[in-house]
């Protein structure tokens, strides 16, 4: 039975209109929401739902009209993180060190042990790879927990990974070391006077592309900051008037909150504060971190988020509103559609609108669209050598040294020349057709394992050449291979491979292949397990299809299978000549 607790309600909201916002709903609760436990952490918020994690060990994720929608137990006490990849997949960890993958109608999809639980949020990377902090490392996955690299540091981390807009982090540690770590794990390194309080990136729009030239804006406890890492000449920066205690990024500006309640915006290039405004709000203690916010930095402005309240601000310095809060368990959230969510010690989760305005931002099937890309998705131009990199001798020991490095979790700076040659040899046929490099091509078993290989590196960036490739290729049991390899990667950010799958299959007399119908039934399966809505409408027709009468039993049986798991056990993938899956 839950706990009752005779608590004042746990929001006490002043919302306070400030020029540019009317007053008819500012303050107002849409609605509250009881839950199991108080929140532990920061909510996540997306596409019209938030996250929240509770003291109990329960994911919950409710809409943003205050239905629930559902609850996931992870077994165990869960660390005050939660982190929404852009296809909705919950990432959340429990305190014995679990990391776990929840889609986005609660089923669990994988789980890895980490050395110990994470110290702060997982972050996503522009193809959907995740960078899990623990207290003195940081590991990078792949969409479906394959390690790619791991770092192990020398001293704690101080200052948890950021974003640094450019596809990889920067983070600090206790020795004082500032590390800038591409998306491969190559890492920058810059050792400081005092360990910093707060770092953000200073990259602007068109700023350099690797990890180790990121300009850093680094803030100190005693309000000093600096620019390093981007080998330019910065002038100093003015020192703050109160530490800093939380802060975001955009195109080259910074917007920090201060100990005091006040919000400032800095022009990393000339080192300029470009304002100063008070919030409303001076931010408290959080669980004996010190004072603490978030922040958020969007086309609609800047916005400071703390357990005493939230103010937001357009960017050029005018106070929208402040919102004070009394009894908040953790920090808020706000959403793109401007509700603020918050976890009260009451054990409610509460809403308020305070905005009309809702954020333009590039979209597809799922979430915004990255920001970036690798390149994984384009291999290396053919070189003359081509017939001599891919006899069966080289193809054998570069096959097998890609497969060693997958196992032992130690992909990391050879990623791009690993997808690059895998992608070359399994699209060696459509090469030869077009450019005349190889003779003979690439044969059917050698295409068939550098497709299963490309899976397991992992990236969606991927999707794209190998949605091609089964469209493509000649032979059935490659396009088999490409289409297995999808379902493992496990997204289709783009809809690119349900609608090849959906030509193939739809009408129904164009693909006779039972191997290939098998493979499209379990790919299409995987892809509405993994994603879930709204990918699994599409996903559900191909299955639907290949569970008419028209098709061989064994496929038949296959595609009524996936559909049967998609609210129940995943069932395995069929056998297939795909080796090193």
């Amino acid at each position: 039975m839950r706990k009752m607790k005779n608590l004042l309600p746990a929001l006490l909201l002043w919302a306070l209109p400030l020029r540019g916002l009317g007053a008819q709903t500012a303050g107002i609760a849409l609605w509250k929401q009881p839950l199991d436990g108080q929140v532990i952490g920061l909510p996540s918020v997306q596409a019209g739902s938030v996250a929240v994690v509770c003291e109990g060990g329960n994911l919950s994720v409710y809409s943003r009209q205050g239905n629930a929608l559902w609850t996931y137990n992870a077994g165990g006490k869960l660390s005050p993180f939660v982190t929404r990849s852009r296809e909705g997949t919950i990432y959340i960890c429990r305190t014995n060190g679990q990391l776990i993958a929840v889609n986005r109608i609660g089923r669990e999809l994988w789980r890895r042990a980490l050395a110990s639980p994470l110290s702060g949020p997982v972050l996503i990377g522009w193809d959907g790879r995740l960078f899990a902090p623990t207290r003195s490392a940081l590991s990078c996955y792949t969409i479906g927990g394959a390690l790619l690299w791991h770092k192990a540091f020398a001293s704690p981390i101080a200052v948890n990974p950021r974003e640094d807009k450019r596809g990889g982090v920067i983070m600090a540690l206790e020795n004082a070391e500032v590390l800038r770590i591409d998306p491969f794990g190559r890492t920058g390194t810059t050792r400081l006077a005092e360990v910093p309080a707060l770092l953000l990136s200073a990259a602007g729009s068109d700023g350099p592309e690797g990890g180790a030239e990121i300009p850093v804006l680094v803030f100190y406890k005693n309000g000093a900051a600096e620019i390093i890492g981007s080998g330019a000449a910065y002038p100093p920066l003015p020192k703050l008037a109160s530490p800093p205690v939380g802060g975001a990024s955009r195109n080259g500006n910074a917007a920090v909150t201060l100990g005091d309640g006040q919000v400032i915006l800095i022009r990393a290039a000339s080192a300029e504060i470009l304002w100063a405004e008070k919030s409303g709000v001076t931010p408290v203690e959080t669980g004996g971190r010190g004072k603490e916010a978030a922040m958020l930095y969007d086309e609609r402005g800047i916005y400071m988020l703390s357990k005493a309240g939230a103010a937001g601000f357009n960017e050029d310095g005018e106070r929208l509103w402040f919102l004070r809060v009394v009894g908040a368990a953790s920090l808020p959230i706000f959403s793109d559609e401007g509700v603020l969510y918050s976890g009260g010690s009451d054990w409610n989760l509460y809403a308020y609108r305070l905005e009309d305005r809702i954020l333009l931002s590039r979209t597809s099937l799922y979430g915004p669209a990255p920001e970036g890309s690798y390149g994984l998705g384009f291999p290396f131009p053919p070189r003359r050598d081509y017939a001599n990199r891919f006899s069966r001798a080289e193809l054998r020991n570069r096959f097998s040294a890609i497969d060693k490095a997958l196992q032992d979790g130690d992909v990391g700076e050879r990623e791009k020349e690993f997808t690059a040659y895998l992608m070359e040899a399994a699209s060696s046929v459509r090469n030869n057709t077009r450019l005349s490099l190889t003779k003979p091509p690439v044969q059917a078993e050698q295409r068939i394992e550098a497709a299963g290989l490309l899976s397991r590196l992992g990236s969606k960036e991927l999707i794209p050449f190998l949605a091609d490739l089964f469209s493509h290729d000649p032979e059935p049991l490659v396009q088999a291979a490409a289409a297995r390899a999808i379902g493992r990667i496990g997204v289709d950010p783009d809809g690119l491979a349900l609608g090849a799958f959906s030509r193939a299959v739809i009408p129904s007399n164009r693909m006779k292949n039972e191997q290939l119908l098998l493979a499209v039934a379990a790919s299409a399966g995987a892809l509405c397990r993994f994603s879930g809505p709204p990918v699994s409408g599409a996903g559900a027709a191909v299955l639907i299809a290949l569970a008419g009468q028209d098709k061989p039993a064994r496929v038949r049986a296959q595609a009524l299978q996936e559909i049967s798991s998609l609210s129940g056990p995943a069932p395995p993938l069929p056998p297939g000549p795909l080796r090193g899956f």
